[in-house]
């Protein structure tokens, strides 16, 4: 089956303001567990209480394309304004405690952990066209800004695809484990490697100030558009690869076939027998930690998994290296000036996955994994 990553299953389903078709139905509370998956949640954070942890399963039905929410007995309910109480927004959490295994219908979607209070959603849109802006950590404003969560992604269209992301932040250590054609586990955190995280992050020059009190450490993107991390930090490295591929060849693998990359102009030209394949023009740190921009990858098997490995190899700090995707992680983040943010969150998990950027997945470094005929998922919320 095709590599289902972070990228292409999930943005285009999720994120504050995505819309969709939405309706509510009238449903039986109890339903029928045929064809659906079954989650279970399990609390070993030791400091919370499940009567004190809230869960909340939102996102894109397939089958219709309507945004809603989970309830515990596995219904999916259309999001409706109506769901916007008295504060102006919806409140899709359910306690720990009165969750035993959710069976998951086929959606693609996150789930939300909260600790203490549940989190705030707001329904928005009109007409046949209601979706849900989903609550944004990263956010000083956000009504969700001062609860310590965290969340999952997932599809489940018959296989599950699922992550652990930390693109936009980390707040919990959380890991996953998917039974299916086999076992699999991904996301997890050395012993007290929560405390250690937020402490990096803050001996790390020019990285400080995205640890967020004891919440959250947001990441560098994010930082950046909020002020608290340079908008240039990163040019340096880009910039001196400009000027090497200027008069030296960059070799690209991506989607099983070679590209040969060189700057022509101002733009980093990739040809393929003489013909042009992609071109870039030379990215902004933004573009960078983003991945976007200059750097963005349409889904057409061949500029966007370029953009995927230039983006990487930028990141890593690898791009130096003429032979491109780098699959030897012992040689990532070694630049002064790298992605500290992705290389303090690999160094912590236990077998070196993390979803620290958006590309984070080329060369399989990210916590993903996939399962063409699941059978069961657990989400365990780690001690801290």
């Amino acid at each position: 089956m095709p590599n289902l990553s972070r990228r292409n299953l999930f943005l285009g389903a999720l994120g504050g303001g995505a819309l969709g078709a939405a309706g509510l139905l009238a449903v039986p509370e109890l339903v029928h567990a045929a064809n659906k998956l079954p989650l279970k949640i399990v609390n070993s954070t030791g400091r919370w209480s499940s009567d004190k942890i809230w869960v909340h399963i939102v996102g894109t039905e397939l089958s219709s394309g309507r945004m809603g929410h989970v309830k515990a007995h596995g219904n999916f309910v259309a999001a409706s304004l109506a769901d916007n109480g008295s504060n102006g927004y919806a409140t899709y959490g359910m306690r720990l405690s009165s969750l035993k295994s959710i069976p998951m219908p086929r959606l693609s979607g996150r789930i939300y952990i909260s600790m203490g209070q549940p989190l705030k959603f707001k329904v928005v849109g009109s007409g046949s066209s209601v979706g849900i802006q989903y609550p944004a950590g990263w956010v000083k404003t956000d009504p969700s800004y001062q609860i310590l969560h965290d969340f999952m992604e997932f599809t489940y269209d018959g296989g599950f695809h699922t992550n652990t992301t930390a693109v936009d932040m980390f707040g919990l250590p959380m890991y996953i484990t998917l039974t299916g054609a086999r076992k699999q586990t991904t996301g997890r955190f050395a012993a007290g490697s929560r405390a250690k995280v937020f402490a990096e992050i803050r001996k790390q020059p020019g990285f400080k100030k995205l640890a967020i009190g004891n919440l959250r450490v947001i990441a560098p993107s994010h930082g950046l558009d909020r002020g608290i991390f340079s908008n240039s930090y990163l040019d340096p490295y880009i910039d001196a690869r400009w000027e090497q591929y200027a008069s030296t060849t960059l070799t690209v693998v991506a989607n099983n076939q070679t590209y040969l990359g060189q700057v022509e102009g101002s733009k980093l030209v990739f040809r393929q027998g003489g013909a042009i394949k992609a071109s870039f023009a030379k990215p902004s740190t933004r573009d960078v930690l983003f991945c976007d921009g200059a750097l963005n990858a349409p889904n057409d098997g061949v500029g966007g998994p370029i953009a995927a490995v230039v983006a990487a190899g930028l990141n890593r700090g690898v791009l130096h290296r003429t032979k491109q995707p780098i699959k030897n992680d012992d040689l990532y983040y070694r630049p002064a000036r790298t992605n500290h943010y992705a290389r303090i969150l690999h160094e912590h998990t236990v077998n070196g996955k993390a979803y620290g950027f958006a590309f984070d997945d080329v060369c399989e470094q990210a916590s993903f994994v996939t399962d063409p005929a699941p059978k069961s998922v657990t989400l365990a919320l780690q001690a801290f």
